[in-house]
């Protein structure tokens, strides 16, 4: 379980993570705590620059700015370059996806995906849930699914 302490508008949360995040971290500070050459304190911040000093939000978007360039993406004209920021839809859209195409329920789920986000309710996680041509193609899938699952039935 990672605590996430005072994000924006000075929540905390507790974010659930699996196996492998969970050995990519603990990798992470066995790493940490050897260039520190001592143990680490539940203050410190898991992630943090040389000397322990915390990471400013705003360097972390410099940084992604500094490397978009390097990635050679493929930007048409009149699109804005991608943010930091748009990981995170990303990251929703994403998860939708793999529960339509592994037929688990997304609204029996949306509540997870919500926690995992930081926000306080689902309509707050809509937002970020852009309809993007696979996301649409899976919901039409389900809904046709379900249409004929109905007619069928109105049908005997």
């Amino acid at each position: 379980m990672l605590e996430i302490r005072q994000t924006k508008f000075y929540k905390s949360r507790l974010v659930p993570f699996g196996p492998k995040l969970g050995a990519l971290l603990a990798r992470h500070l066995r790493r940490r705590q050897t260039a520190l050459a001592g143990a680490l304190s539940r203050e410190q911040p898991l992630f943090c620059l040389r000397g322990g000093r915390s990471i400013n939000p705003c360097t972390a978007s410099q940084t992604f700015h500094a490397m978009v360039p390097r990635l050679r993406l493929d930007i048409p004209p009149g699109v804005s370059p991608p943010r930091l920021h748009d990981l995170r839809h990303s990251c929703a859209v994403g998860v939708l996806l793999r529960w339509y195409r592994l037929g688990v329920d997304p609204q029996a789920r949306l509540l997870a995906l919500s926690t995992f986000l930081g926000h306080v309710d689902v309509s707050s996680t809509a937002v970020y849930l852009t309809p993007t041509p696979q996301l649409l193609e899976q919901a039409n899938r389900r809904f046709a699914a379900f249409a004929a699952a109905t007619l069928g039935e109105g049908l005997q």
